[in-house]
Parts: structure tokens; C-alpha cells; sequence
């Protein structure tokens, strides 16, 4: 599966266009829906088996990997606590089954930014007759042309504004793309900015609906189901960096050596640190989902971000060691290992962002 993601990633990186076809494959493999709970009638896959796939389809085409994380997460959270209209989400999982059915959040706004730093959205909930009327932006709405669902973060008209989120179907009238994602990395995630006209959805397609305030707003120290995977992913990037650097190596036979470069000091020197930094942001991550898994009490949530900080650090720093030991042919538009000096760069761009993560982490370490 992932050899067959991986051979279209070239072409979908190149062109922008919406990875239907390797989405396709993941869905037909059964990655897709691994996180649908067992009360559903899924497998109920965790947080390590999330990680574990996510790092697997990242090694192929993290575009695809971003994609489905965000689908993924939105079904493990179902699974935990329960929150969707019973009906609404017995259709999705029946349909999801069946074909590729993509969800994800829109919180991010052009004035407000991410919600990880505080504020309140300006896009607005209109109460209608029987129902709801949506109108606002949203950024980097990752996979937008090819969503089922869109979960708007919006703030209701009423008297007393309320702050929720409103399942808004993809093919819903009003919805318009209206600014293309044209990133350095990530090319094919298609992460547009997304407007929403006057959409109508009915009354009960919204959750986690309350008063303004903090608990409207973003939890930083939490979401460990989410920031591990995410950071797994990125390091089946740098895995894919490594795997072309060793295959580079083995292969460059430099006329004044008479042996493949892989034989020399510098490059096995290079080798063992990309492999150190690897093994032990993997080593962290996953026995940190582990831990998440069984319940491990001991396990908090700065530890989660920090791990993911220093995951996107070492992703980072693999993949540029690797481009500065190739050189020109590091940077080649042929060579995969510039997709990928690419791609690894919007590691740390996620939500909750390094300088987020460190404040939060420094204040558990100084109130504890």
C-alpha cells in the first residue's frame, strides 16, 4: 500500500491536485476506517495503531497521511465520547464502509489565526425557521475539495452567543474554495481556504455547542490522539529521506573512489546520526501512544507536546543532514529526497506550534 501511494506522490506533488486515487488505495486497504469504534462496528484502533499508519502512509505521501489523519482522529473521538447525532453518524460510518468518506475540521480564520492562540470565530450561525445559516472563511482547510463533511468552528447569532461546531455536508450549496493552498510542502493536501455563503444545515448538525469563553476556546495540553499521530507522520517523512539517502549512498560510485560512498567515514558518520535522531523520536512517540492507550495516569499531556516538539526537531534535522551531505543532487526536482526536504518543513506549522507547546510544558514544569 504504501509502495503504491508512494509511486503517484511525484505526480500529485507536482500538479496540486486532490490525491483521490491514493486515498482511494488507503481506503481500500482498510486504513481509513480502523478508528471507528467497536460499538459501531469498527476495529476501534487507538492511538499507537494511528500513529503506526499514519507513519506507514507518511512514508509515502504525507499529503495523503494529513488527509487521513483528520479523518481518523474525527472517529476516534466518536469512539471515546460519543458526541454526533446518533442517526447522522450511523450514516457516515455505513458510508465511510463503503467509499472514502473525508472529514474535517474548519477552526482556522484570515483575522483570527489558529485557535491554539485564543479568540473566538467571526464566522456566524444564523438561527433560521428550522435550522442553521452559516456564513464566513476558513484556512488551510486540509483536503477541502474532496470533504464529505466540514466540522465549522462558528459563533451563533442569538442573544446570548453561543460557540460550536456545525456539520456542514461537502457538497452543501454556498460553499465555495477561495483561495488555493500554494505551500512549499504538503502540495497535494489541499489545504484551501474555504468560504461559506448563507450554507443551511438543519438544527440538530451541531456539537459541543456552549457559552463563550475558555472553555470555547482551543486546549493546548490536550489532544495527545492527535499530536503523537501527527508527529509519527512526519517521521515516515524523514524515514523516506533516509531510506533515499542510503539508496544514494550505496549507489554513487565517484570515479577517484572506486567504491560506493556508503564506504566512507562521512557518510556512515551522517548515517548513524540521521538513524539516532530517528530511533529516538519513535522510540518516544510510540511508547507515549502506548502509554495513552492503557490508560497510563503517569502519562501527561505536556509530555505528549514535548514529544512532539522534539519528533518535529529531529524529522527536521534528519532530512537536512541528509540534503547537505548530497548536495546538488539533495536539492534535485528529480530526486525524492527534495519532495521531502519539502514536506518535512510543515512539521512544525500544526497547531499547537513549538513556542505554544514549550509555554505550556514550562508552566507545568514550574507550577507542578
Amino acid at each position: 500500500m504504501t509502495a503504491r501511494i508512494a509511486e503517484l506522490a511525484a505526480g500529485y506533488d507536482q500538479s496540486g491536485a486532490f490525491p483521490a486515487d491514493s486515498l482511494r488505495i488507503a481506503h481500500e486497504a482498510g486504513l481509513l476506517t480502523t478508528t471507528i469504534g467497536e460499538q459501531y462496528g469498527g476495529r476501534g484502533a487507538r492511538v499507537e495503531e494511528s500513529a503506526r499508519i499514519l507513519h506507514r502512509i507518511g512514508q509515502g505521501d504525507p499529503s495523503v497521511a494529513l488527509i487521513a489523519a483528520m479523518t481518523l482522529n474525527t472517529h476516534a473521538r466518536q469512539a471515546v465520547q460519543p458526541h454526533w447525532p446518533e442517526e447522522l453518524y450511523a450514516r457516515i460510518v455505513k458510508e465511510s464502509f463503503e467509499r472514502p468518506v473525508l472529514v474535517n475540521h474548519a477552526r482556522v480564520e484570515p483575522e483570527l489565526g489558529s485557535p491554539a492562540r485564543g479568540g473566538l470565530p467571526s464566522t456566524l450561525a444564523r438561527r433560521t425557521s428550522d435550522g442553521w445559516s452559516l456564513s464566513g472563511t476558513k484556512r488551510f482547510v486540509t483536503g477541502a475539495e474532496g470533504l464529505d463533511w466540514f466540522l465549522v468552528w462558528a459563533t451563533t447569532d442569538e442573544p446570548e452567543p453561543r460557540v460550536g461546531t456545525f456539520l456542514v455536508p461537502g457538497g452543501s450549496p454556498g460553499i465555495e474554495i477561495t483561495g488555493r493552498w500554494d505551500q512549499l510542502g504538503l502540495r497535494a493536501s489541499g489545504s484551501h481556504d474555504v468560504t461559506f455563503r448563507d450554507v443551511e444545515i438543519p438544527y440538530e448538525h451541531v456539537i459541543g455547542i456552549g457559552p463563550h469563553g475558555a472553555s470555547a476556546e482551543q486546549d493546548n495540553r490536550a489532544g495527545a490522539a492527535l499530536h503523537l499521530p501527527l508527529a509519527a507522520l512526519y517521521l515516515g517523512v524523514a524515514r523516506a529521506a533516509q531510506s533515499f539517502f542510503h539508496t544514494f549512498a550505496h549507489a554513487r560510485v565517484p570515479a577517484n573512489l572506486g567504491h560506493p560512498v556508503a564506504r566512507t567515514e562521512r557518510f556512515r558518520r551522517t548515517a548513524g546520526e540521521i538513524e539516532v535522531l530517528l530511533a529516538a523520536a519513535e522510540q518516544l512517540v510510540f511508547d507515549g501512544a502506548a502509554r495513552v492507550d492503557s490508560g497510563d495516569s503517569s502519562y501527561t499531556p505536556e509530555q505528549a507536546l514535548g514529544a512532539r516538539v522534539l519528533a518535529d526537531r529531529h524529522g527536521v534535522r534528519a532530512v537536512e543532514l541528509a540534503v547537505r551531505l548530497l548536495g546538488n543532487p539533495g536539492l534535485a526536482r528529480g530526486n525524492p529526497l527534495e519532495r521531502h526536504f519539502r514536506d518535512i518543513q510543515c512539521a512544525p506549522v500544526h497547531a499547537p506550534q513549538e513556542d505554544i507547546s514549550l509555554l505550556a510544558i514550562g508552566t507545568k514544569a514550574l507550577n507542578p
